[in-house]
């Protein structure tokens, strides 16, 4: 039975046409398709997009004087520019290192993969049924379950009375370690929230949308939260404020 929905199957129709699926998702996107009038019209109109692009793209050919000034049979080499050389190369060459080191620190480290496997683990536990291990709305059936499983204890929190009521839990894997997964449901949508152990000292609440989802993130007292989904960002944002308050 494929039990691929529309919001997963319309998230992964750019990946199956550009053949970049695992042949079991891309067989359910297949199957999908061939029952779904709406998402096959979508994606017919992205493949004679791409088809188009491929056709119509206009190509120009560089002038013959740009191509020589570039590539010149006989580059002139005026004593001056080697003096130049000499003279200034090595200060280029620490200016670059020091661009080189600023761009390393401010470049994201583990967040960002963190925040795209989260994204991809969400995906997949709404196309099969691995979306919970324990099914239960009851925090004191859910809390206990991760215990012998986890070497940590999630906090584990039911927000029924908030609207966002515990559908119940299940073992996931992110960044090398065994992440423990809550999801929580808002009307018809699924929310994932993600928890796993951190050496790191304690960040801000951030939120973002990768590849169509809206994430939440913080890190506090040495516990990474992730929550996922396809609600309204504010929305999401408030579950997330429940969660650091019950934590």
């Amino acid at each position: 039975m494929n039990e691929l929905d529309c919001t997963v199957c319309q998230t992964l129709i750019h990946g199956y046409l550009d053949k970049e699926l695992d042949p079991a998702t891309a067989a359910k996107v297949a199957g999908h398709l061939a029952g779904c009038a709406e998402c096959a019209r979508l994606h017919d109109q992205a493949r004679l997009l791409l088809a188009g692009v491929k056709q119509s793209a206009v190509y120009y050919r560089a002038p013959a004087s740009l191509a020589a000034s570039i590539f010149p049979d006989e580059p002139p080499k005026p004593r001056f520019i080697e003096r130049w050389r000499t003279w200034f190369a090595p200060a280029f060459s620490a200016a670059a290192l020091a661009l080189a080191m600023v761009l390393y620190v401010a470049t994201p480290g583990a967040q960002q993969p963190l925040m795209d496997e989260a994204v991809s683990s969400h995906v997949r536990s709404l196309m099969g049924a691995h979306l919970n291990d324990v099914v239960s709305s009851d925090r004191h059936t859910v809390k206990p379950w991760f215990t012998g499983k986890l070497d940590f204890s999630p906090p584990v929190f039911d927000y029924s009375a908030q609207g966002f009521p515990l559908l119940g839990g299940r073992l996931d894997y992110l960044q090398h370690q065994t992440t423990a997964a809550l999801s929580y449901g808002r009307n018809k949508h699924i929310i994932n929230v993600f928890i796993l152990p951190t050496a790191e000292a304690d960040k801000p609440r951030q939120s973002e949308t990768i590849r169509g989802f809206n994430v939440v993130s913080w890190q506090e007292n040495h516990m990474r939260f992730v929550l996922v989904s396809d609600l309204e960002k504010s929305e999401l944002e408030a579950l997330g404020q429940l969660l650091k308050n019950g934590a």
